[in-house]
This record gives C-alpha cells, structure tokens and sequence, in this order.
C-alpha cells in the first residue's frame, strides 16, 4: 500500500519536477517506508511513497518492465500467482504483487485491466510518450485528477494538490482507465451479476467469502482485523482466526469505543470465543473533539455521518498500526446484503432493493472506502475488504431480492447470518445492526455537543449558500473544518468531471 502522484504533460519544463516532488510530500504519511521517483521520457514524471506489505525486500517504485514501461501502483493484487503462470512472455523482477499489473500493460494493453482482482489505482508510462493511468472497478483506492493547461496532475489524495490546483481536482472514476490518445475509457462495471443456482445457496455464500477472506490474508506481514462486534467484522475474524490457527499462529483483532459502549463488548465476546489476541481503544468527549480537525483533514469530507463513523476509526486505526501494518475489516457487506434498514423501508417492490444495492455499491468509493482508506492510511495502516472482492460482489448481487429481505424477527441480512451458523456465538451472529459512530459511541458524544455550539442563524445562512449544502449544525462545523484543511476545493466536484471517451 501507498501513495502515488504523477504528471503528464505535452510540453515539459524543469519545474514540474518539483511540482510531483511537492505532491509527493504532502501524503508521505501513506508510505512511510520507502519512497522512489522517475522521470520517464520527457512528459511523465512518476512518484511513489512506500508502505511495505508484499515483496519487502524487492518491492520498491516505481517498477520498471519492457520497452521502457514505468509504473507506480497504489494496492494490491490477489490473484498475483495466477497471473504470472499465465504471463509467461514477461521476465518478472521482483516478488511484488503490482509488477503483474505491470506485466499486463506491457504485453497486452490497458484493456486487459479488468484481468486484475484486488483493489488498486495506477499510474504508467514510456519514454516515447505513452502514458495510462486506471483504478479498480469499485474505487476501493483513490486516486484524483486535475487537468491544468496541457498539464495532468494525478494523487492518491486531495491535499497533494497545491492551492492554486486545488479548484481543478476531481476524482477519478472506478473501473476506468485515461491514455491521452482515447481519453476515460470504461473498463469495468462495478456490478457484474451471475445466475446462481437456487440450491445450497448459504453454503455457496459461505464459501466464496471464506475464500476471499483467506486470500485477503496474502501479505509479508502480520495482518490483523477490525472487529466492531456486528456481524461483518465478526464473520471476517472468525475466518481470518480459523486460517491463523491452520498456520499455528493467534490472529490480532481491534475494536473501538466510549466506555460502556455496546460494540466494545460484543468485540470482547467475539474476540473470547475466537481466542484472538485483542487490544481495544477507549476514547471520551474532549479525545474525540481534539481529534475533529486531523480526522476530517485526512477523511477529506464533510459528511456527518462519515465523520461520526471516522473519528472511532481514527483511534482504531493508530491503535492497530502499533501492532500490525494491514488489517481486514468488514466493509461493503451491508451494501451487498441489504444491511441499512432503509432499503426495506424505502425500496420493498420486486427489483428495486436490488436497483438501490446496485447504486449504492456505485457510490462506496466517495463514501465509507474513502473514509476507511483514509484514516488507516493516515497511520501508515494498510485496510483490506474482502467483502469487495470481485467474487463476493458478483455472487452477492446475483441473489435474488427474495434472499435479502428481513426475517421473520425483523432482522436484516439473515441469509448472510444463517451462513454462518456455528462460526460466533448467536448472541454476535444475531446482533441487530447499529451503524459503527452509534455502536462505538462516537454520535452520542459529537451530535449534542454541536447543536450547542453551532447556533440556529449560523445554519440559517449556511443553508441559504447553495455550494455548501449542509443539513445540520453538526455538519456545518465539519464543513468549516473541510474548508480550514482545503479551502480551494469545490466539495462537489470531486466526483467524476471528465466525460467518458
């Protein structure tokens, strides 16, 4: 995992050189091991800052391969092994898992992205001038652009761009990819789904989990869990837990809250029944409103209920990363398996909860995966989501509503629960849902303390501003705090600007 920045330009000068190294600097945190950069022909510059995951010896960037191929790459790759059986016209160099994506560029083009299965954004080029740049099909890592004058600017976070850049920047869309000859090509749809048989159905959504969460684990280093207690990160330790005790190892988990918080002892009964080794992080009021300002400069958003779900993240994450550097943690379930009671609430007719889990698996990437690569990033913490694997994803949508919709008790994702009968206590595998800044606590302490700091004629004329568009009093101090750490972005933009080709 790390940080990538780069240009392209059609008529260089030496100053852009500094211009990437400036950017690089500004999201050292991401790569605190390494850092590499190349100047690749005379219109691309390439940057890299390096947190060490796979290939720790032989893994730094940018990477280079044939015919003058260059590449940094932010992510990770699973199906790594399998692709390098298969590319055997290319002489790998190192043992990391991004020089396949490499390989795949070299050889057969940008339209073999879609071969990749993991989560990643990167960057290439040649000296005589190619260049491409490509993200996952979910947007599971970020990556931003800007377009200034013949020059484009591309970073894995907004606050590499200078102030004077910053009103231009947009968010590259997932599952595409941009050469200057064809422009934003698609290559890839978020959703994919697949007939599944009607039979075994929770053996078979048993199955590709346990797989994915196994592969998941791929790494030089220790990887440990997010566990909140909810049934996502629980299922995700359990099997994590169960392949580290194969391996005669003892997992690491970490959870998060206020004392006396609900999800802080369904961690401790999930964690005593898997017999993980778990630390657990205890934060109050004034720990929480100290920590606003970093939180919401790292998570680069506004949004209430992002910030709510961040700020407990952010002292889970520091807590982890003084343990492990790559963590799993149980994010996209709930958009997969109908988790939010209001997709039954608001969405009950046949097709339209799978048309709404559709659209909100479209949008993760400028939600909770940008919060949850943020805030671990910002510790030099490397986070997975198996539940975003490209296999889970298909099966997931390719069930019928039918398999989605509460039970008999009222309880949301019962499919995904009677799956894994056995594998937690019932009292955990039955928990209701609670969205993590109400279980760990965090809304309890933000939400009231500013409805009394933050005044009715305050939000009034917040309100009347149609480029601020915030909807409480809690959001506008997060908005103010948004624009103290990025006063030139327009918050709205940052979605996707450039027409697809």
């Amino acid at each position: 995992m790390c940080g990538i920045v780069a240009w392209y330009s059609q008529s260089t000068g030496p100053e852009l050189v500094e211009t990437g190294r400036e950017m690089l600097s500004r999201i050292v945190h991401r790569g605190p091991d390494d850092s590499g950069q190349t100047l690749v022909g005379e219109r691309t510059w390439l940057g890299h800052n390096r947190l060490s995951i796979v290939g720790l010896e032989d893994g730094a960037q940018p990477l280079e391969g044939p015919r003058g191929w260059a590449m940094v790459c932010n992510g990770e790759i699973y199906n790594d092994a399998q692709l390098r059986e298969s590319l055997s016209g290319f002489r790998f160099g190192t043992g990391s898992d991004n020089e396949s994506a490499l390989a795949l560029l070299a050889l057969h083009g940008p339209r073999a992205l879609d071969r990749l299965q993991g989560m990643w954004a990167l960057c290439a080029a040649t000296p005589d001038g190619r260049f491409i740049a490509a993200r996952d099909r979910l947007g599971i890592k970020p990556l931003y652009w800007a377009k200034v004058g013949d020059t484009h600017l591309f970073a894995s976070e907004m606050r590499a761009f200078s102030l004077d850049v910053q009103h231009a920047v947009a968010a590259f869309p997932p599952g595409c990819w941009w050469t200057p000859e064809d422009g934003l090509v698609r290559f890839a749809e978020a959703v994919t789904p697949a007939e599944v048989r009607a039979d075994a159905v929770e053996q078979r959504t048993r199955d590709v989990l346990v797989d994915s969460i196994r592969r998941h684990l791929m790494a030089d280093v220790e990887v440990g869990v997010f566990l909140s207690g909810g049934l996502d990160s629980s299922i995700v330790a359990a099997v994590a837990a169960d392949e580290y005790a194969r391996r005669g190892a003892r997992l690491k988990t970490f959870s998060v809250g206020t004392t006396g918080s609900p999800d802080l002892a369904a961690a401790r009964e999930a964690a005593e029944f898997l017999g993980t080794e778990h630390h657990e992080a205890v934060f109050d009021a004034a720990q929480a409103i100290d920590a606003l300002e970093d939180v919401i400069a790292s998570v680069e958003s506004y949004d209430a209920g992002l910030i709510r779900s961040a700020v407990p993240n952010w002292f889970l994450a520091e807590l982890a990363a003084r343990h492990v550097k790559a963590v799993l943690t149980g994010e996209g379930a709930d958009e997969l398996f109908a988790g939010y009671g209001y997709y039954h609430e608001q969405h009950p007719a046949p097709g339209e909860l799978r048309r709404e889990l559709e659209r909100t698996v479209g949008l993760l990437h400028g939600l909770n995966l940008q919060r949850c690569d943020r805030v671990t990033m910002a510790h030099g913490l490397e986070a997975r989501v198996p539940f975003l694997d490209t296999a889970v994803v298909t099966h997931a949508m390719s069930l019928p509503d039918e398999v989605k919709l509460l039970g008999e008790d009222g309880i949301e994702k019962s499919h995904l629960r009677r799956a894994f009968t056995g594998w937690l206590p019932d009292s955990v595998l039955w928990r209701r849902k609670l969205e993590f800044g109400t279980g760990s606590g965090a809304q309890d302490l933000l939400t009231p303390y500013w409805e009394r700091q933050v005044s009715d004629d305050d939000l009034a004329v917040a309100r009347a501003d149609t480029d601020t568009q915030v909807r409480s009093k809690e959001e506008l101090a997060y908005y103010r705090a948004f624009r103290r750490a990025l006063p030139e972005i327009r918050p709205h933009s940052v979605l996707t600007r450039f027409a697809l080709a």
